[in-house]
């Protein structure tokens, strides 16, 4: 007669396949592990019209680990002068190697019709600064994933990305 496999051997077998996988997903969980530092580097206007603009927003994302690591699923929310230019999700999918930088493009829409009176307040004087502000959330890792916080402010001047 063949092997006849009983609950007794399939729970050894299960048992023994999880703690030969546990090595491979212990990197994410140990104090090895690294957070990806992620910056917000440009903001290009793609088109603005009175009613929506577009944009494109390109983040910088640098893995300190000696180990690849997937990013996906990026969250953002980015403010100037603490009014909303434009939030959402979308769907990355970056494999960075080890010890890699990776630059990556997200297009976002906005309406800024609510806020208009306070934008061209802000753009009345162009050399001055306009205080930016990203918040937002990523997922690195494969299967057990990490859920990375990013936070990022700083100044832009409008009249370095208006051309003369």
């Amino acid at each position: 007669m063949l092997f006849a496999p009983n609950r007794k051997s399939i729970m050894h077998l299960v048992v023994l396949s999880l703690v030969f996988c546990l090595p491979a997903c212990s990197s994410l969980f140990s104090e090895d592990f690294h957070d990806p530092s992620i910056h917000l580097v440009r903001v290009e206007v793609v088109r603005a019209k009175m009613l929506e603009q577009k944009f494109n927003l390109y983040f910088r994302v640098e893995n300190p680990n000696e180990f690849s690591l997937d990013i996906d699923d990026l969250s953002y929310s980015v403010f100037l002068n603490d009014i909303p230019l434009a939030s959402g999700q979308r769907s990355i999918s970056v494999t960075l190697p080890a010890d890699s930088t990776t630059e990556f493009k997200v297009p976002v829409r906005a309406n800024l019709w609510r806020n208009l009176k306070q934008v061209i307040k802000m753009l009345k004087n162009p050399n001055e600064p306009i205080r930016y502000r990203l918040e937002g959330t990523v997922e690195a890792g494969s299967w057990f994933g990490r859920t990375v916080h990013l936070s990022r402010s700083g100044e832009i001047i409008p009249g370095n990305f208006i051309p003369e």
